[in-house]
């Protein structure tokens, strides 16, 4: 993900999200750690027909990865696209030398759980009131690099990949539609 992505990036956002999208303030500053030689941060963006159809984003602390966000256009659920940005983000977290990678998703979203749950996420806990203004609970799940099944699943091969956008060199791009965790 770059700086020219960002509108359309809002944009999807606030059509997924719309209770608790971020603002451009808070790409902006994750985008500032995902560049130079101290980078932690992988943001990555898929496109489909020119048109950018899905996000991910990864923070990386100490050997912990936490997936900030990852969201697909809902004309690509259940394409296969959420499975390769979450691969993407988990190679990324891998790239960092991470051994768990963390993530919230709401409660509510049990599509995106069953998601993380075939890419070896287990439940840790609850997080009360995480998703504002709407206080919808977070599920916070947890992903080692020594669960058994710690290898990430084959995407659909049936599914039609998606023409990705040009990635920063050091850099690819997933989301699905459960952002912010």
């Amino acid at each position: 993900m770059r700086w020219w992505d960002l509108d359309a990036v809002l944009d999807l956002e606030r059509a997924l999200f719309p209770e608790d999208a971020w603002s451009a303030g808070m790409f902006w500053s994750e985008l500032a750690y995902a560049r130079g030689p101290a980078a932690n941060r992988r943001y990555l963006v898929a496109e489909s027909g020119g048109r950018i159809v899905g996000y991910g984003g990864l923070a990386a602390v100490d050997g912990t990865g936490d997936i900030q966000t990852i969201a697909t256009a809902r004309d690509h659920w259940g394409s296969g696209l959420g499975a390769r940005l979450l691969t993407a983000l988990l190679t990324a977290a891998t790239d960092f030398e991470c051994h768990e990678v963390l993530l919230e998703v709401r409660v509510d979203n049990l599509r995106a759980q069953r998601l993380y749950e075939r890419f070896g996420f287990v439940p840790l806990g609850f997080r009360r009131g995480y998703y504002q203004p709407g206080n919808v609970d977070a599920l916070v799940m947890r992903r080692t690099a020594t669960d058994p099944d710690a290898e990430a699943p084959d995407p659909d091969p049936d599914a039609a990949p998606p023409v990705p956008a040009a990635p920063a060199p050091d850099a690819p791009r997933p989301k699905e539609s459960d952002h912010h965790g």
